[in-house]
């Protein structure tokens, strides 16, 4: 049974910093490409970062480029998100993804993802 578990969200003021993790199992963690994804309220979910299966590569929605950062450990089966320089449109539910084997193709797009994670809620206040 494949698992993706997000935690680390919460509430914090504009300008402040969270990490966020997700914690995979079930699933063939090393071979696959990892994304992260958000959904504000009455928006659909966008594309915020993924990294490559080895770690090798990163991509970043250009709204969030220099200040977040993707990371995995591939021993630990996790994968993490550092928010820096939060803003108030970065409130959102954010959620992890697992994408196919070996497959970096559609990293931006939910159909490069087969497993998701249930959300963690991340509030910027102003």
């Amino acid at each position: 049974q494949v698992q993706l578990v997000e935690s680390g969200g919460g509430l914090v003021q504009a300008g402040g910093s969270l990490r966020l993790s997700c914690a995979a199992s079930g699933v063939t963690f090393s071979t696959r490409s990892m994304g992260w994804f958000r959904q504000a309220p009455g928006k659909e979910r966008e594309f915020v970062a993924r990294i490559s299966w080895s770690g090798s590569n990163t991509d970043y929605a250009d709204s969030v480029k220099g200040r977040f950062t993707i990371s995995r450990d591939n021993a630990k089966n996790t994968v993490w998100l550092q928010m820096n320089s939060l803003k108030p449109e970065d409130t959102a539910v954010y959620f992890c993804a697992a994408g196919r084997p070996f497959s970096g193709s559609s990293y931006y797009t939910e159909s490069g993802y087969v497993y998701w994670g249930q959300g963690t809620q991340v509030t910027v206040s102003s």
